[in-house]
């Protein structure tokens, strides 16, 4: 399985695109995004757990009921959220796509991501729909990552290609996501397309088994936003048999998905609003692997620990701390905590307590870009891994006037 280029045009018979139709003040930021696939595609998705849904979800959930589609059309700088007109104004954009592409309106996954309960006007995004088409390519994924971005300092993409029964097949994915991110599905807007033929009822599966150990252990603020999805359409133009039941494929295809999520994961993590670096909390030894996710979450969680790690502060208590309320069943006097980078390993705690080591070393380990927290319980044989970031005072800035 090698990591290649492409993100969501990867994939044979994939093709995107990304303009500035004028929703965001900013020409210099596209703010609408095309996904194309030359053939209907089977389609899966996985939704927010937040009772307030833009109404984008709602109309992708009803459009892929029958379990395909072919083009995913998202506009950023507004949510489509908590407005009167919002169901209609989606439905809409479903259409006005679909026209322009020659396909069904049920056949359109619809997407917004931006400022909630601000109303959304059609009349930018009529204008740039032909533009948007125009301008589809295999080259496009680029500009499409950088359509669904807000508060997004990077774009985030990325594509493996891997084999299925002598085939090659390719799976690739964009994402958005920096703020109003936390666990429990969905945590952003993720796109994923694969040229790999999977039913429908396997594709959802994939993905549903898939995020729970990806995309619903990132956390950057405690918030869980009201529009996040994430989707995957497979055309099947890699011409391998179709994935239709639990078996070796099958398992080939998880892995190559999973792959995927995680380097999505660790994007959206590292380029948290206002954050200067990636959190990877590693636990191990823990009772159940519940247990283990449990304990994951909530260090990445905490608001004390990720501000310790701004400050390049070997607070290890602050673990310990986010453990103990954390609800999993652990044994405190067992734990063991040390902080890793690409400068080094530091340990800090043993069996629960406080152990010498060198403050000048802990720092020099804490101040890199990507930091690992690693939580050994000591209790039995299951694990987990969480991403968040630290907490910054940009945070609070990007935040302060996000809607003004």
């Amino acid at each position: 399985m090698n990591l290649i280029s492409g993100g969501v045009c990867a994939a044979k018979g994939f093709t995107a695109s990304g303009v500035h139709c004028g929703i965001r003040k900013n020409r210099t930021k596209k703010d609408l995004a095309l996904i194309y696939s030359e053939q209907k595609a089977s389609a899966a998705a996985v939704y927010t757990t937040n009772l307030v849904k833009g109404a984008p979800l709602a109309v992708t959930k009803a459009h892929l009921s029958d379990g395909k589609a072919q083009a995913v059309i998202c506009n950023s700088g507004n949510a489509n959220t908590c407005n009167a007109n919002g169901i209609e104004i989606a439905e809409k954009m479903s259409e006005l796509a679909a026209e322009a592409l020659g396909i069904s309106p049920c056949d359109v996954v619809v997407a917004s991501t931006g400022v909630i309960g601000q109303p959304l006007d059609i009349a930018p995004i009529a204008g740039g729909i032909p533009s948007l088409v125009k301008q589809l390519s295999d080259k496009g994924g680029a500009d499409a990552a950088e359509g669904i971005m807000t508060t997004d300092t990077v774009m985030k993409e990325v594509a493996v290609e891997f084999t299925l029964g002598g085939k090659t097949c390719r799976i690739g994915g964009i994402a958005k996501g920096s703020g109003m991110i936390h666990p429990n599905m969905a945590t952003m807007l993720v796109f994923i397309t694969t040229d790999a033929a999977v039913s429908p009822a396997m594709l959802q599966k994939a993905l549903s088994t898939d995020i729970a150990s990806t995309f619903n252990m990132v956390s950057v603020d405690g918030d869980t936003s009201t529009n996040d999805m994430v989707t995957v359409l497979a055309n099947g133009m890699a011409g391998n048999a179709e994935i239709a039941e639990e078996n070796a494929d099958f398992m080939v295809f998880m892995k190559a998905l999973n792959t995927v999520t995680v380097h999505l994961c660790r994007m959206i993590a590292g380029d948290g609003e206002g954050a200067t670096k990636l959190l990877e909390c590693n636990v191990s030894g823990a009772k159940t692997e519940e247990a283990a996710k449990t304990v994951a979450k909530s260090v990445v969680c905490s608001s004390l620990l990720k501000a310790a790690m701004f400050g390049a502060d070997a607070n290890w208590g602050r673990v310990l701390c986010a453990i103990g309320y954390s609800g999993a069943d652990v044994d405190v006097d067992k734990i063991d905590v040390s902080f890793a980078s690409r400068a080094g390993k530091v340990d800090v705690c043993k069996g629960g307590a406080g152990i010498d080591f060198s403050e000048e070393t802990a720092k020099t380990v804490l101040s890199e870009k990507e930091i690992n927290i690693l939580v050994a319980l000591n209790d039995g044989d299951a694990g987990a891994t969480a991403w968040g970031c630290d907490l910054t005072y940009d945070y609070v800035k990007i935040n302060g006037d996000y809607r003004t």
